[in-house]
């Protein structure tokens, strides 16, 4: 009798293809480049977010419903650090503050504004403790006075110390951010604060500060939305789609301040009524970028070239995209 012995195991076929399993796996192969299609049809959108921001605003507001791409949310504490996320690319899009972002456009990053929020002026303000003597700027002759570099706080100190008169060395300038400038205020540390809402109406009715200044007359309060150009390049649509629901979300928020006060107070951690009465005082609303903003904002970026809180001077014209008229947003 003959035997036959196996082959040896480098010579078998460990998947012997039958006819259907041929035609599967060729199915496979020829649906792969639709898949890939369908992926790049449905974007994600990487969207930096700063607590109690934009994201809370969207998602208490119920604006987020139907959203048809993906959303990649990323967290920061400030501005900042989601500005150098922005301009690495490591994020589409993101809401920050205009002077923060022109800061960082002075520089040369390759981002544009493309959508604005606006929001009473009287959000920012220079706070003293609630026994301070101070009555008045000229009383924080020889004083530290604590506010963020490169933003609202160092632009309202400056623009408030120019507008009664004083020089700009009238006060010893301290840059902190909010979390340390609070501690600084209330341990003594500094003797006043620049600073913006929901910190004032925490201040004042926590720890019974006072407002010394408010922004009126000297800020425009102006937000951002501010895309990467690469964003801007490929994902106009979605990026629009984002704005639009922007803009619902504070109509809502108007109409229902307790609610989203309510819902952000639980979010950040903060007492819901200091942040209902921010809210109330901020009167946040979407606005056009149109010329007369424009014109307010070059003002407002010239100022702060003379402030020290920009490096050199810009165009803000060249700062924006106006690809996405406010009033196409439904």
């Amino acid at each position: 009798m003959t035997t036959h012995s196996a082959p040896p195991a480098s010579c078998r076929r460990p998947f012997p293809l039958g006819r259907r399993a041929l035609v599967a796996a060729t199915a496979g192969l020829l649906a792969a480049p639709a898949l890939s299609r369908a992926a790049k049809a449905a974007p994600v959108l990487r969207v930096g977010n700063q607590k109690g921001g934009l994201r809370s605003l969207l998602e208490a507001s119920g604006a987020l419903e139907g959203v048809p791409y993906g959303l990649e949310w990323s967290e920061f504490p400030a501005a900042a650090p989601l500005l150098e996320a922005l301009s690495a690319d490591a994020l589409d899009v993101g809401s920050m503050g205009d002077l923060a972002f022109f800061s960082v456009f002075a520089s040369g990053a390759p981002l544009q504004a493309y959508a604005a929020t606006r929001a009473d002026p009287r959000s920012q303000a220079i706070l003293v403790r609630g026994d301070a003597p101070f009555r008045g700027l000229a009383d924080l002759r020889g004083k530290r006075v604590a506010g963020n570099r490169g933003g609202w706080g160092q632009f309202l100190v400056r623009a408030a110390l120019q507008r009664a008169g004083l020089p700009p060395d009238a006060v010893e300038h301290v840059f902190l951010g909010p979390a340390e400038a609070a501690l600084a205020f209330r341990s003594g540390s500094v003797d006043a604060w620049a600073i913006w809402e929901p910190y004032v109406s925490i201040e004042v009715a926590q720890f019974g500060a006072r407002v010394l200044e408010d922004g009126t007359g000297l800020t425009p309060t102006v937000s951002f939305l501010a895309a990467h150009r690469n964003a801007l390049r490929d994902r106009r649509d979605a990026l629009a789609d984002l704005m639009r629901r922007q803009r619902r979300g504070w109509d809502w928020a108007a109409a229902h301040l307790p609610d989203y006060a309510a819902y952000n107070a639980k979010l950040t951690r903060l007492p819901e009524k200091p942040v209902q009465l921010a809210f109330e005082k901020q009167q946040t609303r979407a606005v056009p970028l149109d010329g007369a903003l424009l014109a307010e904002l070059q003002q407002a970026a010239d100022r702060a070239v003379e402030y020290g809180v920009l490096k050199q001077r810009i165009d803000v014209t060249a700062a924006i995209d106006r690809g996405f008229p406010l009033d196409t947003a439904g």
